[in-house]
């Protein structure tokens, strides 16, 4: 499976598990239909796991909003992308804010893609310094 489809359906996941009483595993299984791919399952899997010290990083980047107040889904790609962001390194940063900004197109409204890039935006500056 390519990368931008794994992110896809991380995100699909991901989605899915917030609000549910599915577990991750029922909600992995249910997305990816009995497929397996190591970076999706690394990208549902280290997201889940970590997003409590992930929300932590991403309010501060957030200005004039409350993490509840964001819609559900540019919250679901900002969660996902600040992981990949913070821990994985095969992905040059650019390359991770642009399929961010690719998934909110898709599944966003029109505004979704300008304000993920602006807060992954401000995340990627202040990591770098």
């Amino acid at each position: 499976m390519k990368r931008h489809e794994a992110r896809e359906k991380a995100l699909q996941t991901l989605f899915q598990l917030e609000g549910t009483e599915l577990t991750i595993d029922e909600a992995m299984d249910h997305v990816m239909a009995g497929e397996n791919d190591n970076f999706y399952s690394l990208l549902v899997q280290g997201t889940y796991s970590n997003m409590e010290k992930i929300d932590e990083k991403l309010v501060g980047h957030l200005e004039n909003w409350s993490l509840e107040r964001l819609p559900k889904i540019e919250r679901t790609i900002l969660r996902m992308a600040i992981f990949e962001l913070d821990h994985m390194e095969d992905a040059p940063a650019r390359v991770i804010m642009n399929e961010a900004i690719e998934l909110c197109k898709t599944f966003g409204d029109d505004k979704s893609s300008r304000f993920v890039n602006g807060v992954l935006s401000k995340f990627t500056d202040e990591t770098a310094n």
